[in-house]
């Protein structure tokens, strides 16, 4: 039998989440959800708090730093960051599961809040356009918002089948457009307020006594000062929403990982502090007293109104103000899809949730499962809240804040339990003697407590639906975790892969996009190192990485291949190629594995080299002979394909604090 089937069988593998996105990309994904809230936070809060709402939610902005600053850090501890994961690192399964349960909820509802209010906003804007032209004829606007919104589910959860990196394309256009908004609706604020000068809103809140929720019988509270501040800061907290979404995107940003996501980080406060706080400001100063409360549903809509100049120029740019925002709003649902689908992920991964769940669309490479179940989820709550934006903004503080809460004490815990060197910290740490004391992580931990204590006993929507959907879903999660141990008694997670035959294997077949190409063999699954010093070393924007694996045990008598009938991989080749795309989601590197049957591997290497034209081919050190044999093999092989077209290629062997390398010809 020949060591090589002249027809280059090929077995290509793609996985999910292996495309990965730049940080201007990964902001406008979590913008989608932080600056959309814009659109309807400031009259969500100053019908609780009363005209000093700006100042709360510009606290809540500033303080939201801190917040993500713990998710950079985690995010450097585990690839696969977010609450689910830190926080049973740090206090164990139960408590993570009960965190991830209100994540959940979170992510459920942030979906239909934004897509219903979207709805309200083009709902509201179409009427107008009827009045203006005398047409007797009213929308109903709560069923056209629940129609757009579920339209819109419907749309985002296709994009997202798609995969990340088409539902991000569509988040940054979303960006683009409001970013030339919002600096169009600031600097023509700015014009009336020099024109007509206003004061600023006072700092004291008025609480209403339907806003104590369960504590209206403690009146006396509201004669506080401090408590007063506290209860409208936990009101306001809904303005941070989206924060665990760049948790979740982290997997998916492109190298330099961590560096990237602080520059994300600035981009996402800059421009959510610049809309949701100052825009707050303006809307509280120019609107009427006794005409804003008309606008609590749509306050920036009635902003536009109330600028100075013609009505004609005001009408047109509160069309644009509301097509712009109709569209932010919803993005805010791509981001809901982003974070529920890594949350699940990242739960399904450790067994909790049946693999079914996981299984890979078989053209893109998505878990279309996990999307479907969630914009399943996401109408059931549109159809339950019947279009009242209201109803869903009190429930959704819920998951918010108590995200927050078990997050940012997760960190704080690890910084005890977890001594090992992390790559960025929170800062604001002081040492004593051996002991290092997280200050500002700590402090966080009592500010988002307090929070959280107060939003339960005033938010008594928010806490009751919570606290059923937790429970109810940390049940399955129980059950289904039950069902699930026995299987993953017997075998290990592995990264789900998608398995694609090609007869001839080609850079097209391949996937390949770059005309530099480079291939890494692996066959180790614990041992990587010369994948992990080329990922250290290539830069993706120019070359293709091929990671290429030999199967010599499914080469049966007359070349057909034992897993092309099972259309499953071995146990070996899975964990390795699962440890592969760990490795190259830490560097934010895309990779194409794949796997070719052969007896003779350094003959497929060569031969696979050779049909993808790659400038270059490494190698790991073998255990079962010397670096000077392996090369020599290769050179070979190489020689006797190269024969006539006289190619060269260059050939490295890396193993630790060492290298071996031969132009071959």
């Amino acid at each position: 039998m020949a060591p090589y089937r002249k027809a280059t069988t090929a077995v290509i593998l793609t996985t999910g989440m292996l495309s990965f996105i730049s940080y201007w990309r990964a902001a406008a994904i979590v913008l989608c959800d932080l600056a959309s809230t814009a659109y309807y936070i400031g009259g969500i809060v100053e019908q609780s708090v009363g005209k000093a709402a700006p100042w709360f939610i510009a606290i809540i902005m500033i303080f939201a730093n801190f917040v993500r600053a713990t998710y950079i850090e985690s995010c450097g501890m585990f690839v696969r960051a977010g609450v689910y994961r830190v926080v049973k690192a740090a206090m164990g399964g139960t408590l993570a599961k009960l965190a991830v349960s209100a994540l959940i909820f979170d992510f459920i509802l942030t979906g239909p809040i934004s897509s219903v209010a979207a709805g309200q906003y083009l709902a509201g804007f179409l009427n107008d356009l009827l009045a203006h032209n005398e047409i007797n004829f009213v929308l109903p606007t709560n069923i056209t918002a629940m129609f757009i919104s579920i339209s819109i589910l419907l749309y985002f959860w296709r994009k997202n089948v798609i995969g990340i990196h088409e539902s991000s394309e569509k988040a940054l256009r979303i960006m683009y457009m409001t970013t030339v908004m919002v600096v169009t609706l600031i600097a023509w604020s700015v014009i009336t307020l020099i024109l007509h000068p206003q004061p600023l809103p006072p700092f004291m809140p008025e609480i209403h006594s339907e806003k104590l929720g369960w504590l209206q019988g403690f009146d006396w509270m509201r004669s506080i000062g401090a408590i007063g501040i506290i209860i409208a800061i936990s009101h306001s907290v809904l303005a941070m929403s989206g924060e665990e979404t760049l948790a979740q995107v982290y997997r998916e940003i492109a190298k330099p990982k961590l560096k990237n996501m602080k520059r994300a980080a600035v981009i996402i406060f800059i421009t959510s502090f610049c809309f949701t706080a100052v825009c707050s400001f303006f809307a509280v100063m120019i609107i009427p007293d006794d005409v804003r409360p008309q606008y609590y549903d749509n306050l920036m809509s009635g902003l536009t109104m109330y600028l100075a100049g013609p009505i004609l120029p005001k009408l047109i740019f509160q069309g644009v103000v509301v097509v712009v925002g109709a569209l932010i709003l919803a993005g805010a649902c791509n981001t809901a899809f982003v974070g529920a689908n890594g949350v699940l992920n990242s739960v399904a991964e450790d067994g909790v949730l049946a693999d079914w769940f996981r299984r890979l669309h078989p053209r893109y490479g998505t878990t279309h499962r996990i999307f479907l179940t969630i914009v399943i989820a996401q109408i059931i709550a549109v159809l339950l809240c019947r279009g009242d934006v209201y109803l869903l903004g009190e429930a959704y503080a819920f998951g918010v804040i108590w995200s927050f809460v078990t997050q940012t004490l997760a960190v704080a815990i690890l910084r005890f339990k977890d001594k090992s060197p992390r790559e960025w910290k929170v800062p604001g740490n002081i040492r004593i003697g051996s002991v290092e004391i997280p200050l500002t992580l700590l402090f966080m931990v009592v500010v988002l407590f307090v929070i959280g204590a107060t939003n339960f006993f005033t938010k008594t929507i928010a806490t009751t639906w919570g606290v059923s959907f937790v429970v109810f879903f940390f049940t399955v999660l129980m059950i289904s975790e039950r069902m699930q141990r026995h299987r993953e008694d017997e075998k290990g997670h592995f990264e789900p892969v998608n398995i694609r035959f090609e007869k001839t294997i080609t850079p097209a077949s391949c996937g390949c996009i770059h005309e530099k190409r480079i291939l890494v063999a692996a066959r180790d699954p614990h041992n990587l190192y010369a994948l992990r010093k080329t990922l250290e070393r290539i830069d993706p924007q120019t070359m293709d990485i091929i990671v290429f694996t030999v199967d010599r045990l499914s080469m049966a008598e007359g070349g057909e291949l034992e897993f092309e009938k099972e259309q499953a991989l071995r146990e070996r080749d899975r964990e390795l190629m699962s440890n592969v795309v760990k490795l190259a989601e830490r560097f934010g590197t895309h990779v194409i594995p794949i796997l070719v049957p052969a007896t003779d591997p350094s003959f497929a290497i060569a031969k696979v080299a050779y049909e993808l034209d790659v400038s270059e081919i490494i190698l790991g050190r073998s255990e079962k002979t010397t670096p000077d044999v392996q090369l020599e093999r290769l050179a070979f092989c190489w020689g006797y394909l190269a024969a006539e077209s006289g190619r060269k290629v260059f050939a490295r062997i890396l193993w630790p604090q060492h290298e071996l390398h031969y132009e071959l010809s």
